[in-house]
């Protein structure tokens, strides 16, 4: 079965604000969708959104919008609009992954964790972080550990938000895989 995985705004943004989208291509070709708030997010940043355009073109990622009146549009406005008494609102691009995520039983890809975590559990989605497809992409051997740590410092130079301070840091805490 192949796995689509739903980005949400911060975790693309994460590889293409330092030019590394290339590895999300080498590890998911084909299978990155976009819900259409990410892109919208996307859209503001001028550079960010012609990356995303070329791999859009190259059929590298897809953009994908969320119908009035299914169920994945009413778990999107119950996270992103209007949610039940006591809970929070979280940001749209997330609300659209969720809800695509469990919708069409994907994957996950967002490093907002204290928004995103209770979700994650409640609907039990399959999930990964900037983190995780970093690993993947050093067992894979597209990247070497060497490159990861510079990958990871470009990336928090760009004020992405990662839970150590370099990558070899990370593999050490590493237990997901």
């Amino acid at each position: 079965m192949t796995e689509t995985y739903f980005f949400d705004t911060d975790c693309i943004s994460a590889f293409l604000w330092v030019r590394n989208e290339s590895i999300l291509a080498r590890l998911y070709p084909g299978k990155i969708v976009l819900p259409t708030q990410v892109y919208d997010e996307i859209k503001a940043v001028p550079p960010l959104l012609h990356r995303v355009d070329t791999m859009k073109t190259a059929g590298l990622i897809t953009v994908q919008s969320i119908d009035y009146g299914t169920d994945e549009y009413k778990d999107y406005r119950e996270l992103a609009i209007s949610p039940p008494s006591g809970e929070t609102i979280i940001g749209k691009g997330e609300a659209a992954a969720i809800a695509l995520t469990k919708k069409n039983n994907g994957v996950l890809a967002s490093n907002n964790l204290r928004d995103i975590k209770k979700y994650v559990e409640k609907y039990n989605l399959k999930h990964i972080t900037t983190g995780d497809i970093l690993v993947e992409a050093l067992n894979q051997g597209i990247i070497t550990e060497a490159d990861g740590n510079t990958i990871w410092t470009n990336m928090i130079a760009k004020q992405r938000m990662l839970p150590t301070a370099t990558f070899t840091e990370f593999l050490r805490t590493y237990s997901r895989k």
